[in-house]
């Protein structure tokens, strides 16, 4: 049943609020991540991969979990956390907002992990028939971006549609029970929801925009010390190397972590682009799209240079552009 499918996405969502919790390494210094249950930095912790390298320095490191993007983004700006992942609308929501942070690496065209879904019995064929429709995503979320870039697609405008926005949890609810007529949202939840009964994929994010992930730092922390964030890049692209040599191991990790079925884990890790990478020229310019998007339908209080809170790690050759 759809239903029971997509109350475990809320499950999940709901596992991952701001009060979540914290594993603590010990006195001293440390590395706060903050992360997903989905995705790299979930394996990562699973393998220790970044406590392993972390101890040479002498660095404990502590896990704080969260939902997704944005309340992650807030607690790095305000420094209860050092270092996470999102997607590509959070950094530019906070940057608007003059968070504390920068772009430290990005996971580039990471996979199609998002999509617009429908709900069973809807009549609507073409992201053109979005057109005056309900379309829940969450708010200052990559899944936010996917469903204006859909709109453009479409020859449509943001003003065309009806915008419900809902966090992981709600929108899983709200789509469950019929409230609204398409739901923008990424793996695991997409995962989850697209086996259930009637339900259809009306786009997929590959079908759409290009999708870069990013990792993202406490400004203060990697000018105090910079070492530890770049450690933790070092450590996180060993473990993208082994995830793109082990996709099966990756699924059943992940399946196991978050308690999705090993069937809806494995479509999610097939989606993945498992690469850890410098901030780039190209990606930064497909970023600052992203904010001038934003910006133009003042979804963001001011325009913003994303160039401006690129950080690169000591060692890293900066690129020009």
């Amino acid at each position: 049943m759809i239903t029971r499918r997509i109350a475990l996405a809320g499950a999940l969502a709901a596992a991952g609020s701001l009060s979540s919790r914290v594993t603590r390494a010990g006195e001293g210094a440390v590395l706060r991540i903050g992360y997903q249950r989905n995705g790299i930095l979930a394996v990562a912790k699973e393998q220790a991969a970044i406590e392993t390298r972390l101890k040479s320095l002498g660095v404990d490191v502590n896990w704080v979990e969260f939902s997704y993007g944005p309340p992650l983004l807030e607690a790095i700006s305000v420094g209860s956390i050092d270092f996470g992942q999102t997607g590509d609308a959070p950094p530019i929501f906070a940057q608007a907002a003059k968070a504390n942070l920068v772009y430290a690496a990005s996971q580039p065209k990471g996979g199609s992990g998002s999509a617009i879904l429908l709900p069973k019995g809807s009549t609507i064929r073409t992201l053109a028939d979005l057109k005056g429709k309900r379309v829940a995503f969450a708010k200052g979320s990559s899944a936010h971006n996917l469903t204006i870039a859909a709109l453009e697609k479409a020859g449509l405008s943001y003003a065309d549609i009806e915008p419900v926005t809902l966090a992981p949890a709600d929108g899983a609810a709200a789509f469950a029970r019929g409230a609204v007529d398409a739901w923008t949202v990424w793996d695991p939840y997409f995962a989850i929801a697209e086996t259930g009964e009637g339900v259809r994929i009306l786009a997929q994010a590959s079908e759409i925009t290009p999708t870069n992930n990013f990792f993202l730092a406490n400004k203060s922390t990697v000018e105090a010390n910079p070492e530890r964030v770049a450690a933790a890049i070092e450590a996180l692209g060993t473990v993208a190397a082994w995830c793109e040599a082990n996709r099966g191991a990756v699924a059943k990790s992940l399946s196991r972590i978050t308690g999705v079925p090993l069937a809806a884990t494995e479509r999610t890790v097939g989606r993945i682009r498992y690469v850890i990478a410098p901030m780039t020229p190209e990606v930064t310019a497909e970023q600052q799209h992203i904010a001038d998007r934003f910006h133009a339908l003042k979804i963001i209080p001011r325009a913003i240079r994303v160039s401006d809170i690129v950080w690169t790690p000591p060692g890293v050759a900066r690129s020009n552009g």
